[in-house]
């Protein structure tokens, strides 16, 4: 269950900008989704199945995601955060998608490779082209900075491969990074991992992406270091 480094790597950059096809238009039907869903919800029952706090008096939620806490207004699905005058169109559309997706499920605890998501095998090439082989790419060779930038981006040591860092992207989508170190007769390979539970909460496709976004955020982390 990992996959080896190659030459062929998405590249960070492009992947932060044409996540989607079209983010703009990706985002207002989103949101759109986001207020039929809210016509027939109760902003409670919303946050207690996604783990979110719900401010009344405010009428937002509070959605916390790498280490950032967002406020996610009811019903309009219009997103800010103190002190971002910018949020990436790519985290406010999975923001909404959690809220919209969330089922409350409890976390299995059994992890499950992306081919094991719904559809996943449908996913696999751009899940591995932006997130599993610049992982690899970017840190098969640096486990310290690896370590490091997972910590600084609120996760925590796992225990699987060489060295594993686990990820809340939301308060119940956990992911699991891990990376195998190289030696003389192997290179470097790694893999991302999911809670049993994961399609639960985000379309698969949504993995994909998520999987891109948090490497890249790593990066900058990393690169600061």
């Amino acid at each position: 269950m990992f996959i080896k480094g190659g030459s062929e790597v998405a590249k960070l950059d492009q992947f932060k900008n044409k996540t989607y096809l079209n983010r703009d238009v990706t985002l207002e039907l989103t949101q759109k989704d986001f207020q039929k869903m809210a016509a027939d919800s109760k902003p409670q029952e919303i946050a207690e199945r996604a783990g979110v706090k719900y401010l009344e008096e405010e009428s937002e939620f509070l959605v916390t995601c790498l280490n950032k806490e967002y406020h996610v207004r009811f019903p309009s699905g219009e997103i800010y955060c103190q002190g971002d005058d910018e949020i990436q169109l790519d985290v406010q559309i999975l923001i909404l998608h959690y809220l919209n997706s969330a089922e409350g499920v409890p976390l299995q605890d059994r992890l499950i490779s992306f081919q094991e998501l719904p559809s996943g095998q449908l996913y696999i090439n751009p899940f591995h082209g932006r997130a599993v082989r610049p992982l690899i790419k970017i840190f098969g060779d640096q486990p310290e900075k690896f370590t490091k930038a997972g910590l600084a981006l609120g996760g925590e040591k796992g225990d699987k491969g060489d060295v594993s860092i686990r990820i809340n992207l939301f308060p119940r989508v956990p992911i699991l990074y891990v990376i195998w170190l190289g030696d003389d007769e192997f290179p470097a390979s790694g893999n991302i991992l999911f809670d049993a539970s994961a399609a639960n909460y985000l379309p698969t496709e949504d993995y994909a992406v998520a999987g891109g976004m948090v490497v890249f955020e790593m990066k900058k982390l990393a690169d600061q270091m």
